[in-house]
């Protein structure tokens, strides 16, 4: 047996923090070494944070993210550790992975296959490196010596072990890295990752890990960024180490830590005859141009235990419910610390959206205390006095969430009631601000002005919008006093043809359902109501039964006079009807005949006629409120079907319409 200890460090960065995110790295480095680990691999671009976007064309960024890794070098003693940061040669901006060993540089890969596609633009910032090249890069370091490192495709040989690199996304191509280190009889494949969450995502990121492992008979080590780095995407973390096919240790996801360090003993004598025996021609590598060579001694270490940290949840038969759970939790908790928000305040109607977010706040809290503990879940909240005194989740949910209902004539018991429920079960400050006047007085103004009275025959949706907007003012002027994040209620649906009011249930500074469908978030609160998510170490669950009051409802606006009995599904069409026409027109770019082909099998029970009225519908709205979603609230990344246009999907503000598609769809007979 040759063994050797490897480790990966989830770490939840910040773009740009720069003394966090070296104290994160820090930190994390010599936890791996008191874990007896000599290699560690450390994320993508950890040291400046993968989302700086334009902030990647400042020279000084580059200068900096340089002086940051130099000044972490003596942490790195009697260790073997990968640092991700962008790097400026030639004039170009490259993604890379610096080796350091033993408080030295020994050189830079950089990324070849970069992330354009979802929410990635990484083309328009980074440039990809050639395969087999490789050249000599100056550079200074913090006492103004020059010295020269090669960056490039190539691999180490550190001790007689060789160490190649696979980041992020030269890994999900076909053509990956590790075919050809494989060939030069790579030992370890070290990947470095900013892989945001979606839902399922893991067991991809196991199949390439596991996979990369018994293909290329070698260990890998996949390590992950963790949290809400930059305010859309959130990190899963979860480390992976892999050895010959098997997976030895799987680290925990979604935690509210700052630096997670999982390793694992893996054999390297064990990869290499796995690489003997699938072997079955051998090219004789180039082993002078591309292999950086250096002597470390590895120390001789005992087997160990696998160690798979999956919690129960990861294999939960609501796997999605318990994703959406904790995901939201982090990434509110992230973007609210981060923003240095003194908690949430909710426009809360009663309905699913609100209730929703309302209970994700409340989750937030728990969950938090659940994964670090109440000291240190006030210390990262160190700035928010109000709450260091507190002993309870629901006394600190008192300081952080606010909700008020704002009701007009148009309002119901129902809903009333069903807000003051759900504030209660959470603990959250409640409020009643009837805006029925104030509605009352902009139609007054409005009529005199313009010389008519406004009735609902005639001016039904500025007589439902002035009613949203009415609400926005005061709800932002509570936020304004607490200092605290506006959530913005808009769900995905409701986005995608526009059935929101602007700068009315819009209102926020962040709109954490926007990626997710109305059907799923019905579908979350039953669950939540009466199943409930896993509580940690037990096998308890916890519910929030007062959700109850939310799920026996029909959605509706209330915006209308209550006569009118108005529900969303009236004003658009049946949600999941709604979801599966999105997921076909924008996701998959279908034409309105080719939606109308694939709705009448996927949904019998409607006719022909009335498919085709809601698929024109859909794809009118769609393009008439593109500026709607220009406008939004920024939203949280969950899946591969956000319509946010600063992050997956990019639409024209204004367009033809699918006027001649349309028109086809009207004629065709099928």
């Amino acid at each position: 047996m040759k063994l050797i200890k490897v480790a990966g460090a989830v770490l939840n960065q910040t773009p740009l923090a720069w003394e966090s995110n070296k104290q994160n790295i820090i930190h994390a480095i010599e936890e791996a070494r008191s874990q007896n680990a000599s290699v560690l691999c450390l994320p993508e671009l950890c040291i400046t944070g993968y989302g700086c976007e334009d902030a990647f064309y400042s020279s000084g960024v580059h200068e900096t993210a340089l002086q940051i890794l130099h000044e972490i070098l003596p942490h790195t003693s009697d260790i073997i550790v990968c640092f991700g940061l962008p790097l400026l040669f030639q004039n170009r901006i490259f993604n890379t992975a610096c080796l350091v060993v033993d408080g030295e540089i020994i050189g830079f890969v950089a990324k070849r296959f970069l992330a354009g596609n979802g929410i990635h633009y990484e083309p328009r910032w980074f440039t990809p490196w050639p395969e087999d090249e490789k050249v000599m890069i100056p550079i200074v370091d913090n006492r103004g010596i020059k010295k020269s490192y090669p960056l490039g495709d190539i691999y180490y040989n550190i001790g007689g072990i060789k160490i190649g690199f696979e980041i992020c996304e030269d890994a999900w191509v076909a053509n990956r890295p590790g075919r050809k280190l494989y060939q030069r009889g790579v030992d370890l494949l070290l990947n470095p990752s900013a892989s945001h969450f979606a839902f399922s995502k893991l067991d991809i990121r196991k199949r390439f890990v596991q996979e990369g492992s018994r293909a290329f008979g070698t260990a890998y080590v996949y390590a992950n960024l963790l949290g809400n780095e930059a305010g859309r995407a959130i990190y899963d973390g979860g480390t992976l180490i892999a050895s010959s096919g098997t997976l030895v240790a799987v680290g925990e996801r979604l935690t509210f830590d700052d630096y997670h360090v999982t390793s694992a003993v893996i054999d390297i004598a064990e990869a290499r005859m796995a690489q003997s025996q699938s072997s079955t021609i051998f090219n004789v590598p180039d082993m002078h141009d591309h292999c950086v060579e250096l002597d470390f001694d590895f120390p001789k270490i005992l087997p160990e235990k696998i160690q798979i940290l999956d919690n129960p949840w990861e294999k939960s038969a609501f796997l999605q419910e318990e994703e959406f759970t904790r995901v939201q939790a982090l990434g509110l908790f992230d973007y609210m610390r981060k923003s240095y928000s003194n908690g949430f305040v909710i426009s809360l109607s009663g309905g699913a959206d609100s209730s929703a977010i309302t209970c994700c706040c409340y989750i937030m809290i728990k969950l938090g205390i659940e994964s670090i503990g109440l000291e240190r879940f006030k210390q990262k909240l160190a700035y928010i006095k109000g709450i260091q005194d507190c002993q309870t989740v629901d006394e600190i949910a008192n300081k952080l969430i606010t909700t008020a209902y704002q009701p007009t004539e148009n309002s119901s018991i129902v809903t009333q009631t069903a807000a003051t429920q759900v504030a209660k079960a959470v603990n959250a400050e409640f409020y009643e601000f009837n805006i029925n006047n104030i509605f009352k007085e902009y139609t007054y103004l409005i009529s005199k002005a313009i010389g008519r009275e406004l009735s609902w025959q005639t001016d039904d949706v500025p007589l439902q919008n002035i009613q949203a907007r009415v609400r926005a003012p005061s709800i932002w002027m509570v936020a304004n006093i607490k200092n605290a994040l506006l959530l913005s209620t808009s769900n995905r649906s409701e986005a995608a043809v526009g059935y929101a009011t602007m700068d009315g249930d819009t209102s926020g500074g962040l709109s954490p359902i926007a990626g997710i469908d109305k059907m799923f978030l019905r579908q979350w609160l039953r669950w939540l109501e009466k199943e409930g998510y896993d509580l940690k170490g037990t096998r308890e669950h916890f519910t929030i039964p007062a959700l109850s009051y939310v799920n026996e409802q029909q959605p509706t606006a209330e915006l209308r006079p209550m006569e009118n009995k108005q529900t969303d599904e009236d004003d658009l069409m049946p949600y999941d009807l709604l979801d599966s026409i999105e997921e076909a027109a924008i996701r998959d770019k279908k034409m309105p005949i080719e939606c109308y082909i694939l709705m009448q099998l996927r949904f019998p029970q409607h006719s022909k006629a009335q498919l085709k009225i809601w698929i024109r519908k859909f794809f009118k709205l769609w393009c008439r409120n593109q500026w709607k979603r220009e406008r939004y609230a920024p939203s949280f990344h969950l899946d591969d079907k956000n319509l946010d246009p600063k992050t997956w999907c990019r639409f024209p503000i204004l367009s033809g319409g699918f006027e001649r598609e349309l028109g086809e769809l009207e004629r065709y007979e099928g």
